[in-house]
């Protein structure tokens, strides 16, 4: 019995060629509808792609420049309404997403997640009058819980997060492999001759990461160091930063000959204190930039972040997922050492300050 083509499918389906081909790629141009129709006629059939021709055919089209596919909503979670462009760390996630969504034929319409002229069915009424298809939640950064009010709004789009993990309600969401990123960044401080790493990390950080920076932190030191070279952690930084004494005081009792942060002005802090950076300590970013200028660190990749956060909210897309789902997936990239002037070499040869 002859092998059923797609020109069989079509007119089982009604619909022309063009339209199978797309409804059995997922491509969200289908009406859900005639996608499901496509679908059932096609398995009905026992209708199946030839893989070599659907790989020669994706070859193609990424030799060319997508056409438009569809438009996603981008949402500012962020408190501020301009931290798309003004804050340290959320541009990056901005410039992956973009970059994505570029490369793939999909438009951004960007949003603020707090406006507070948009009560939850304006936020509909504008997504469907849109044709949003689904929703990027970028730059969630004091909190893992998104308004309760908004609740409806992601049963009714599929929708990613970027960064961190929500809780209320649990989505898919993508971010840096913290707990990775700090162990290697432990390894890399013994590699160049460290001995007693210590951790400087705000408590609202480490708790919207789920304590995934301390936990890597800690992993280092309960494999790698005995007992008496190990130090405790410090999370009181906003208190530090009213009062300085209060860093004195843990740095005087722990001692540590290098810093892991997430905080540019740490060093500030030592300098005002007396010690050198880095001959009488070392100072480790957990999230290097470039501005950053000669600072070691752990690159989070968060652009990269950006970029797997779109491809799986297409993903979604092409499957129609809406809904908060039962079990959220998770994508976490991997970050890679940046060696700076704020560590000294091997061997830890320390020159004047």
């Amino acid at each position: 019995m002859p092998q059923p083509t797609m020109a069989d499918v079509a007119k089982a389906a009604g619909v022309s060629k063009n339209t199978v081909s797309l409804a059995l790629r997922g491509s969200p141009r289908v009406a859900p509808p005639t996608l499901q129709r496509v679908a059932e006629v096609a398995h009905a059939l026992g209708y199946r792609l030839n893989p070599t021709v659907a790989q020669l055919m994706a070859q193609l089209r990424q030799t060319r420049a997508p056409g438009y596919q569809a438009t996603l909503a981008m949402v500012n979670a962020h408190h501020t309404r301009d931290a798309f462009t003004h804050h340290p760390t959320i541009p990056a996630y901005v410039e992956g997403c973009r970059r994505r969504a570029r490369q793939l034929g999909y438009q951004l319409d960007e949003f603020w997640l707090h406006e507070p002229a948009l009560p939850l069915a304006r936020w509909l009424s504008i997504l469907r009058a849109r044709n949003i298809r689904g929703i990027v939640i970028v730059g969630l950064m004091q909190d893992n819980r998104l308004p309760a009010h908004l609740a409806e709004l992601w049963e009714a789009f599929p929708a990613v997060v970027t960064g961190v993990r929500t809780r209320e309600p649990a989505l898919s969401f993508a971010c840096s492999d913290h707990h990775a990123l700090a162990l290697g960044a432990f390894e890399q401080a013994l590699g160049m001759g460290y001995r007693r790493p210590a951790l400087v990390l705000d408590r609202v950080i480490d708790e919207l990461t789920e304590g995934r920076f301390t936990a890597g932190f800690l992993t280092g030191q309960s494999r790698l160091l005995p007992v008496k070279q190990r130090t405790r952690p410090f999370f009181e930084v906003a208190a530090a930063r009213q009062d300085r004494a209060v860093f004195a005081k843990w740095l005087a009792h722990n001692t540590p000959d290098v810093i892991f942060t997430l905080y540019h002005e740490v060093k500030r802090w030592l300098l005002d204190l007396g010690w050198c950076v880095p001959q009488d300590i070392g100072l480790i970013q957990y999230e290097w930039r470039a501005d950053h200028g000669q600072w070691a660190g752990m690159d989070q990749c968060n652009d990269l972040v950006g970029e797997a956060a779109l491809d799986m909210l297409i993903s979604m897309v092409h499957r129609n997922e809406s809904g908060v789902p039962d079990r959220p997936r998770a994508t976490m990239i991997g970050s890679r050492w940046i060696h700076g002037g704020t560590v000294l070499g091997e061997g830890l040869n320390a020159g004047r300050c």
